[in-house]
């Protein structure tokens, strides 16, 4: 909410490439270096995260890739951005969509009055970030334990605010979030990257930098 402004360009790009790509499910990755790879290093640039990691001793990231396993809905996500877990520093964003309609968790309720209702099929824009957490419980399906991700150089947890098209600078959802360079989950080989509430994917083109 409070990053709008500056990720606003980053956003845009992530969206037109985001839309172009929705796998049907998150274990279809791509193995060449198509457009997903390439707008993701677009979006790390556009957030301006190598510098901003380069300069201020900060942990970049960069990501894209598509959640599900919870009983409804699929959400495709992409960006990047800089964060420190010791100060909760953080400036990350990127773009949002979800492909089925989320109706249950976070994103099945709005917390903006003028924007009501769940996420439904092709709503979302973009997501931005409200706080860098030390560590989260989360499931990669209902039914699923919990197991814990935890920050680090190479793991990132965020309190994540969601916007669909319409609500300028006052989001619709926030969730929790995460992404890692490696597999997150001991039940389900070969995830990095989840949102609470819809589930598990695996993201590509995922890079952190120290």
């Amino acid at each position: 909410m409070k990053k709008a402004a500056l990720i606003v360009t980053g956003t845009l790009l992530v969206v037109a490439c985001g839309r172009n790509y929705t796998p049907s499910s998150p274990s279809q990755v791509p193995q060449n270096d198509s457009s997903p790879i390439g707008a993701a290093s677009e979006v790390s640039a556009a957030l301006g995260t190598p510098l901003v990691a380069q300069a201020e001793g900060h942990s970049g990231f960069g990501f894209n890739g598509t959640v599900s396993g919870f009983p409804t809905g699929k959400v495709f996500l992409t960006g990047g951005g800089a964060y420190d877990p010791d100060s909760h520093f953080v400036h990350a964003g990127g773009g949002f969509t979800c492909i089925k309609g989320v109706l249950q968790g976070p994103l099945s309720i709005s917390i903006n009055p003028d924007d009501p209702g769940p996420c439904l099929d092709d709503q979302g824009i973009r997501w931005d970030t409200a706080d860098v957490l030390d560590r989260t419980t989360f499931k990669c399906t209902g039914s699923a334990t919990d197991e814990t991700a935890v920050t680090s150089d190479t793991t990132v947890v965020l309190q994540a605010d969601f916007y669909r098209t319409g609500d300028g600078n006052d989001e619709s959802f926030t969730a929790k979030m995460i992404v890692s360079s490696h597999d997150i989950s001991s039940n389900f080989p070969g995830v990095n990257l989840w949102v609470q509430g819809v589930g598990c994917g695996t993201a590509q083109a995922v890079h952190f930098s120290k």
